[in-house]
C-alpha cells in the first residue's frame, strides 16, 4: 500500500521465536526531538506515506532469525486513497516549498512568433536508482547517552550534524566512523531512514551492538533515487542557428513524505546565449518513496533534454551540431551576467571531434549501414558547477618521523586515500611514504560531504593550508609531536566569476535493422576540469560517469506501479545496469590546464561531469543511425522498429 495508517501490530509470534530479543514499533520507539524531516521521522506515529516505509524492527541474535521474526509480525492497516502516477500536466504540479527560482528575460512569446525556425518538443527521464555494490549498512551502539555509528556515508561530519539534533543529543555525543565506502553515487550523501532505524533499535537495547544491512530490494525504496522529469523545450532561432527565444518548462516527481526537487533547469540556465528566455522548474509530490541525490542531480537529467533539443535544432537549421553550439556560445554567463572562470567548451568539442574522427561523418541519418546494422554518431556538451565548500579542516602531526594527516573526509572508491596523500606530500615536500592519512571519523577535524564534485578541492585546500602552517610554525626540522591545523575558507572568486567545468561526449552506436537492438560501439569524452591531481583515479572517475551515462541511455528505468506506488523491478536481475559486454570502447581525455581561480590546487571536481551529457550523445547517435528521434529515456529497441 502507498498510503494509510497502522491500526494494530501483533508481534506475539515473533517474540515467541527463539533468538528474538525485541520488536520495536511506533508505540515504543524513542521519541525524536525533531520530526520535521519526514524521511527520518520513522516509528513516530501510525501514518504510512509510501510503500516500503519502515513500520518496525525485529531485533534478534542472527540476521536469519530477525528476518524470520519480521515475517511473523502481523500488521493491520487502513488503506487510504493515493496518487503515485507522474505526469507533467497533473493538477497538483506546483512550485518547490522554497519558492520558484525561475528565469524570465525579454519577450519570449514575441521572439518565438518572429523566429524563422522553432523546435517545440518534450523530453523525459525516468526514475533511476543508485546501486552501489556495497549496500547501505549501519552498526550502532549506545553507551549511556553517547551513540557510535559505524556506517557507510559520504560525510561523517554532515551526517552527525543532521542526526544529532533529531535524536536530541549534542553532536559531540555522536561518533560516526566510515573509513571506507564501497560506492555511493549520492545515495550516501545524506542520512536515510535505515541509519535512523538502526540508531532507534540500538537505543532500545543500550550497551548492545545492533547491525542492519539494507537489502538490495529495499534500497529502491529507502536510500534515495533520481526522480522522473518532464522537460518541455520551445526554442526559436534564425536560419543561421542563432537562438532568439529559449523556453524550458521542467517538472520533476517528488514525495509527500519529504520534498526533493530534481532541478533539471540548472544546465539550461547557463549553457547557451539568448536574449529572450523563460526557464521554470516545478515538482509533483506523490505518495511514493523519497527521492534524493544521484550522481549530478539536476544536471544529469537536465542535460538530456537540452542536448537532444540542440541536436534537433541543428538538424532543422542544416548545421553541424558542433557548429550550432559554437554559434550560441555566450560571452558572459547568461544566468548571472558574470564572466566565466575558464569556459573551454569549444576547445573540448573541437579537440574531441578531431580525436573521434567527427569530420568523416555523413550528416544524413541512415547514411551508413554495415551488415544489417545502422551506424550513427552523436555529440553532446557537458557542464557541471565548480566550487569548493568552506569549513573543512585538517590536522598535521609529526610522530616518530611520520606526518599524520587527519581530516574527516570520505573515500567512495574515488581515490581520496591516494589523492590526499599526494597533496599532503607535495605541500610538505616529503615522500608520500612519510604520510599517514586518517579519514572517515568524526573524531578527526571537520570535513564537508563528498558531493557536488567538491570533495578533493575542499579537503585538499584544508590539507595544503595545514601543511603551510606546519612549515611556518615548525620549520624544516620539526620536533616529534609538532602539530598544526589548517582550514579551507570560502573561495572569493565564486562571487566574481561563473565557475564551471565543461566537456564534450562523442558516441557511435549500431542499431540492428530488424530487431532494433542498440549497441554503443565507442564513446569518447573530452573534459576541461582544471589541474588533474591523479591521472589514474581521474580517468577512473570519468569512465565511471560515462558508463552510468550508458545506463541512463539504454538500460535504467524504475518501473513504478501506480496502483501500489512501488518500483516492481527492484533488484539487479530486472533493473538493468551496464555490464562489461555493454562497454566496448571508452576513451577519456582532458585539456592540459590549471585553474588558479579554483583555489590553491588549481583543480575542479570531476566526479559528476562524466555522466552529464553522456546519455544525450548516445540518443543523438541513435537518431543519426536510424532517422528515428526517441525523446524518452531509456531507448528501447522497439522504438526503432517500423510501426
Amino acid at each position: 500500500m502507498a498510503r494509510g495508517r497502522v491500526t494494530a501490530i501483533d508481534a506475539a509470534a515473533a517474540l515467541a521465536l527463539d533468538g528474538v530479543a525485541l520488536v520495536l514499533t511506533h508505540e515504543d520507539a524513542l521519541r525524536l526531538a525533531d520530526t520535521e524531516d519526514g524521511e527520518l521521522a520513522i516509528l513516530q506515529d501510525e501514518g504510512i506515506g509510501f510503500r516500503g516505509q519502515y513500520l518496525g524492527a525485529v531485533l534478534a541474535e542472527t540476521p536469519e532469525t530477525a528476518r524470520h521474526g519480521a515475517d511473523l509480525v502481523e500488521i493491520t492497516t487502513d488503506v487510504a486513497p493515493h496518487d503515485a502516477h507522474f505526469r507533467h500536466d497533473h493538477p497538483q504540479v506546483r512550485e518547490a516549498e522554497g519558492g520558484a527560482d525561475d528565469v524570465e528575460t525579454g519577450d519570449v512569446e514575441a521572439a518565438l512568433a518572429a523566429a524563422e525556425i522553432v523546435v517545440d518538443q518534450r523530453y523525459s527521464t525516468p526514475l533511476e536508482h543508485n546501486n552501489p555494490m556495497e549496500p547501505h549498512t549501519t552498526i550502532a551502539r549506545w553507551d549511556g547517552e553517547e551513540l557510535t555509528l559505524w556506517t557507510s556515508t559520504q560525510g561523517v561530519h554532515p551526517a552527525r550534524q543532521a542526526l544529532a539534533p533529531i535524536l536530541g543529543i549534542e553532536p559531540e555525543q555522536l561518533r560516526i566512523i566510515s573509513p571506507h565506502v564501497g560506492g555511493g553515487f549520492g545515495s550516501k550523501g545524506v542520512p536515510h531512514a535505515d541509519m535512523m532505524l538502526t540508531a532507534l533499535a540500538a537505543r532500545a537495547v543500550p550497551g548492545r551492538t545492533v547491525k542492519y544491512a539494507v537489502s538490495r530490494q529495499h534500497m529502491f525504496a529507502i536510500t534515495g533515487y533520481r526522480p522522473a522529469t518532464s522537460q518541455h523545450f520551445r526554442i526559436g532561432a534564425g536560419p543561421d542557428g542563432t537562438i532568439t527565444a529559449f523556453v524550458l518548462e521542467a517538472v520533476s516527481s517528488s514525495s509527500h513524505t519529504k520534498e526533493f526537487p530534481e532541478e533539471a533547469i540548472k544546465p539550461s540556465r547557463q549553457m547557451y546565449a539568448g536574449e529572450h528566455r523563460r526557464i521554470t522548474q516545478r515538482l509533483l509530490p506523490l505518495d511514493i518513496a523519497v527521492p534524493s541525490w544521484m550522481r549530478a542531480p539536476g544536471e544529469a537529467s537536465g542535460m538530456v533534454g537540452l542536448e537532444m533539443v540542440m541536436d534537433e535544432l541543428a538538424e532543422a537549421c542544416g548545421l553541424d551540431p558542433i557548429e550550432l553550439r559554437a554559434r550560441n556560445e555566450p560571452v558572459l554567463d547568461p544566468d548571472t551576467g558574470l564572466p566565466f572562470n575558464q569556459r573551454r567548451l569549444l576547445d573540448c568539442l573541437r579537440e574531441g571531434a578531431e580525436r573521434f574522427g567527427w569530420a568523416e561523418r555523413d550528416p544524413r541519418p541512415r547514411a551508413r549501414r554495415e551488415g544489417g546494422w545502422l551506424i550513427g554518431t552523436g555529440v553532446a556538451s557537458a557542464t557541471y558547477p565548480a566550487s569548493r565548500q568552506p569549513g573543512s579542516q585538517a590536522r598535521i602531526r609529526l610522530t616518530a618521523g611520520s606526518y599524520e594527516v587527519g581530516i574527516g573526509a570520505a573515500d567512495l572508491g574515488t581515490g581520496t586515500w591516494t589523492a590526499l596523500t599526494q597533496v599532503a606530500a607535495d605541500a610538505l615536500e616529503v615522500d608520500p611514504e612519510q604520510i599517514t592519512l586518517q579519514i572517515g571519523d568524526t573524531s578527526l577535524p571537520n570535513a564537508t560531504v563528498a558531493g557536488g564534485s567538491t570533495g578533493l578541492a575542499s579537503w585538499g585546500t584544508a590539507v595544503m593550508a595545514a601543511a603551510q602552517t606546519f612549515r611556518r610554525e615548525h620549520g624544516r626540522a620539526p620536533s616529534d609531536g609538532a602539530e598544526s591545523t589548517g582550514e579551507a575558507e570560502e573561495n572569493p572568486a565564486e562571487e566574481e566569476l561563473a565557475m564551471h567545468s565543461y566537456g564534450a561526449h562523442f558516441a557511435q552506436v549500431s542499431v540492428q535493422e530488424t530487431t532494433g537492438e542498440i549497441r554503443v560501439d565507442r564513446m569518447l569524452g573530452m573534459f576541461s576540469a582544471g589541474r588533474i591531481i591523479n591521472p589514474r583515479t581521474a580517468r577512473s572517475q570519468f569512465l565511471g560517469g560515462m558508463t552510468m551515462g550508458v545506463g541512463m541511455a539504454l538500460h535504467e528505468k524504475g518501473e513504478l506501479d501506480p496502483r501500489f506506488g512501488h518500483v516492481v523491478n527492484h533488484d539487479l536481475a530486472e533493473y538493468h545496469v551496464p555490464v562489461n559486454a555493454d562497454i566496448r570502447s571508452l576513451e577519456v581525455h582532458w585539456l592540459d590546464e590549471e585553474d588558479p581561480q579554483a583555489g590553491p590546487l588549481g583543480a575542479r571536481g570531476i566526479g559528476e561531469i562524466g555522466i552529464v551529457g553522456a546519455a544525450a550523445a548516445i540518443a543523438n547517435a541513435a537518431h543519426h543511425a536510424t532517422g528515428v528521434r526517441v525523446r524518452d529515456l531509456p531507448l528501447f529497441g522497439s522504438d526503432f522498429l517500423p510501426r
